[in-house]
């Protein structure tokens, strides 16, 4: 993973993007020697919230399997006043 200083990306801002972008590069930039942000390939984050979503989804059934308490659609609309 390439580290850049916000400054060198700042000045040298569409070369940095097309690292990115098209030499599929993980970029780190940081500020005084600290790490700030990571500009990535769009692929990379694609795949990053596809794994979110995957362990919501098994979080979600997980919980679901730790509860007996089950409530009928139209009890919880009503609870929530949307009748």
């Amino acid at each position: 993973m390439t580290k850049i200083s916000t400054a060198d990306a700042r000045n040298d801002f569409a070369e940095v993007i097309n690292r990115a972008s098209f030499g599929k590069e993980r970029i780190v930039l940081t500020r005084r020697g600290k790490k700030l942000v990571a500009i990535i390939p769009v692929e990379d984050l694609e795949l990053l919230e596809a794994l979110k979503d995957s362990m919501d989804v098994e979080a979600a059934k997980a919980a679901m399997a730790e509860s007996d308490e089950r409530i009928l659609y139209d009890d919880l609309r009503r609870k929530l006043g949307l009748k």
